[in-house]
């Protein structure tokens, strides 16, 4: 087996959540590097996998970065894994996978559970984009001011946030953005008491400070973006010209189209196809 690195995705929540092919690489690599071993041994022997654990932490600094490189210099496979979903996504792993990469030391991505990719398919709100910005900062000015980027935004963003905050960094959503501003809030995603509201941040407040189980768990918050406001600058002719290609091209690509022939704003296009998924 030529040394390979793989970055594989585990549970977030329900132990059963992970594909035949991560079990399988989990169990044929010479070594896991864990987040932590102690959490990760619940899921190995949950699937049976008595693959020596190693730790690869936020904490370990070069020491155990040069550690799992060197067995990969060595011809060992190591699979990296995180506490729970993706590596690399809100996660510091990116480092050894840069490192694995000037090396020349192949590396293998297995796909499998994301909190944000599973939080946006029960939202209810737009994904044709959206952008994550993993956890929000602890200090309420510095919170408010990452949030401020998204008073005008018309694009749905995703958050995490820790239970002790949950009630505070709703309160400065709803003064930033208004109390009519749609959010769902997914709380204990794939576990026992998984919940997922979608409703007006005033209501949203309301039921989580009335609700103490609600303010308990992991969370991610979805924030709706903003519905596009569109001055009547385009013609009938372009706006039915760029709904009859929606169902052959992404908006983009029919924004330029439709810009060219009708001698219009790219923009004015785009925002008026945003207009119709927000509607």
């Amino acid at each position: 087996m030529i040394p390979t690195l793989y970055v594989v995705a585990t549970p977030i929540g329900n132990l059963s959540d992970i594909t035949y092919r991560a079990v399988e690489i989990l169990k044929s690599v010479d070594c896991i590097a864990a987040e932590d071993t102690r959490h990760s041994k619940r899921l190995m022997d949950f699937h049976a996998i008595q693959t020596p654990l190693i730790s690869y932490h936020e904490f370990g600094g070069d020491f155990q970065l040069n550690q799992v490189l060197q067995r990969l210099k060595n011809g060992e496979s190591v699979a990296l894994i995180s506490d729970a979903g993706t590596p690399l996504i809100s996660d510091p792993g990116y480092k050894l996978v840069t490192k694995a990469n000037d090396e020349n030391i192949k590396v293998v991505p297995l796909p499998g559970p994301s909190a944000v990719i599973t939080a946006l398919s029960v939202a209810g709100l737009p994904t044709d984009e959206f952008s994550f910005h993993g956890f929000l900062p602890a200090k309420q000015k510095a919170r408010k001011d990452v949030l401020a980027a998204f008073v005008e935004s018309p694009v749905t963003a995703v958050f995490y946030e820790a239970p002790h905050r949950i009630v505070v960094c709703l309160n400065d959503m709803r003064d930033l953005f208004g109390g009519d501003r749609r959010v769902c809030l997914i709380r204990e995603l794939t576990k026992t008491f998984e919940t997922i509201e979608l409703n007006t941040l005033d209501a949203l407040c309301e039921w989580v400070i009335s609700d103490l189980n609600q303010q308990k768990g992991e969370m991610v918050v979805v924030l709706s973006g903003v519905k596009v406001q569109v001055e009547e600058l385009l013609s009938d002719d372009a706006k039915a010209l760029a709904i009859s290609l929606l169902e052959y091209m992404p908006p983009k690509a029919i924004s330029k189209l439709v810009a060219e022939h009708k001698n219009v704003s790219k923009k004015d296009v785009y925002n008026f196809l945003l207009s119709l998924k927000s509607s």
